[in-house]
């Protein structure tokens, strides 16, 4: 018997937001962070820290911006690529994206259908020639229409970024959004692209990396994937409960799985507060969140303002096991202060010492958002 509660205690400790520095500090720490959450995802937008960094900083208190550049750049532990998002992930996992770069991204989609085999030839023969570039370091773009909001009027931007998505190159660097561009065999030393894990092998670790970082999983939160992967999913888990590696569960009507030992963890309560990005691996599921926390997350951003409900870029607040809070925050990075836009509260007990609580972890995160 697993009730929903214990479920969502083991989802947080699975996450490794029911202790304090669970990773240790430093460069190790976020190499370890990233391995265990199998990917931190990137995102563009900036009201306050970058997605990728506040991630990290919930889980490593004393993290710092170039311990993840030290992971992707010097030590090389970490790298970019596409999971559901663009995101970091393990180096040691790149095999099981390789097929991809071959079969998914070697076909010509529409996003991609304007670039031209000359400017691929170009930018790479530009970075085998003097090494690693940026956008910036391409002067001589004959610049074109922009057919999407998003895109660049730079052909060699798109040729880079499908050279990327077929990992023929790697981002070596990232300052903000600007990228630095390396051919993906020079920057790790290799000679040619890892062997590309079988489909045996890749099922196996999409549900290795789910069952490490959600505790109790569904099919569902597995993530998107294809009718054909979702049945070998299937099947390894149904062979799994057979051997008893896994006990079928049932939450709320959903059919979930969780391993025997877990079911026995001795789970500690705790009061730790974390204010977590929307883009964080517990609030990016949200049907699970709403399932697991009674909670919905909305996400407001390209929301016309009279009808957002929580604000522009709102974060949920997590003490202990209880979503209690929805902040709307903002950076200004000129009076260098953190804006507090909206506060709303999801639940009703204890405000006063609630918002004490939460008050002190936004004095922290001011720190780590200014410093």
């Amino acid at each position: 018997m697993l009730t929903k509660d214990r479920a969502r205690r083991l989802w947080l400790r699975a996450q490794r937001l029911d202790e304090a520095a669970p990773f240790g500090t430093g460069p190790e720490a976020t190499r370890a962070a990233v391995e265990h959450l199998g990917y931190v995802q990137i995102d563009t937008i900036h009201v306050i820290e970058r997605c990728h960094h506040q991630i990290l900083y919930t889980r490593i208190p004393a993290y710092r911006r170039e311990d993840l550049h030290r992971s992707q750049s010097v030590d090389k532990t970490v790298c970019e690529y596409w999971t559901h998002a663009l995101s970091y992930v393990p180096t040691r996992d790149l095999r099981f994206f390789v097929r991809a770069m071959k079969r998914d991204w070697g076909a010509w989609s529409a996003w991609f259908g304007t670039v031209k085999v000359g400017d691929m030839r170009k930018v790479l023969g530009r970075i085998r020639r003097d090494g690693p570039l940026t956008i910036r370091d391409i002067d001589d773009d004959v610049l074109v229409e922009k057919d999407h909001e998003w895109s660049s009027r730079k052909p060699s931007k798109r040729a880079l970024q499908l050279l990327f998505y077929r990992g023929v190159l790697t981002v070596s660097a990232r300052s903000g959004m600007l990228k630095t561009y390396e051919l993906l065999t020079r920057h790790f030393g290799w000679e040619r692209l890892p062997k590309p894990a079988s489909e045996r092998e890749t099922v196996e670790y999409l549900l290795d990396r789910a069952l490490r970082s959600q505790g109790v999983i569904s099919l569902k939160s597995l993530g998107p994937m294809v009718p054909s992967r979702k049945v070998g999913v299937r099947r390894l888990i149904e062979a799994r409960v057979r051997r008893g590696d896994l006990i079928a569960v049932d939450i709320e009507g959903v059919p979930h799985w969780v391993r025997p030992d877990l079911l026995a963890l001795p789970l500690k309560a705790n009061d730790a507060v974390h204010i977590l990005s929307p883009f964080d691996p517990l609030v990016i599921q949200r049907s699970r969140l709403q399932q697991f926390f009674g909670y919905e997350h909305r996400f407001e951003a390209y929301v016309p303002k009279e009808k957002r409900v929580f604000g522009y870029f709102s974060q949920p607040v997590l003490i202990g096991d209880e979503i209690v809070a929805v902040l709307d925050l903002k950076t200004d990075r000129v009076r260098r202060k953190l804006l507090l836009q909206k506060w709303t509260w999801v639940s009703k007990g204890a405000r006063r010492e609630r918002k004490r609580q939460i008050e002190e972890a936004l004095h922290r995160f001011e720190r780590f958002q200014l410093g």
